[in-house]
């Protein structure tokens, strides 16, 4: 659970819709930092992966993950993973 301060919460539910955004902002700053954790392990071990998704760049995770449904940034997530288990250098 995710504590706010008191004039945070009034602001959000005044926005009407919030708790979905919170979630959506919570989700995908877990998205970006899980990008950023595997382009980390992508350069470490040489695996020469490149593109939009192997990105350094959080800003450009959040931004694509905040257009994306729930379903599409945790394949992609998935993805990077799988790409990376199968690189052996």
């Amino acid at each position: 659970m995710i504590r706010i301060a008191a004039p945070a919460a009034f602001a959000l539910l005044a926005l009407g819709g919030a708790p979905a955004a919170q979630a959506q902002a919570v989700n995908c700053n877990w998205y970006a930092d899980t990008a950023l954790k595997q382009q980390q392990q992508n350069e470490l071990r040489k695996c020469g992966f490149t593109g939009a998704e192997w990105s350094t760049s959080r800003t450009a995770h959040l931004a694509w993950c905040g257009t994306q449904p729930p379903d599409r940034w945790k394949a992609q997530a998935q993805k990077r993973e799988q790409q990376l288990a199968g690189c052996k250098k």
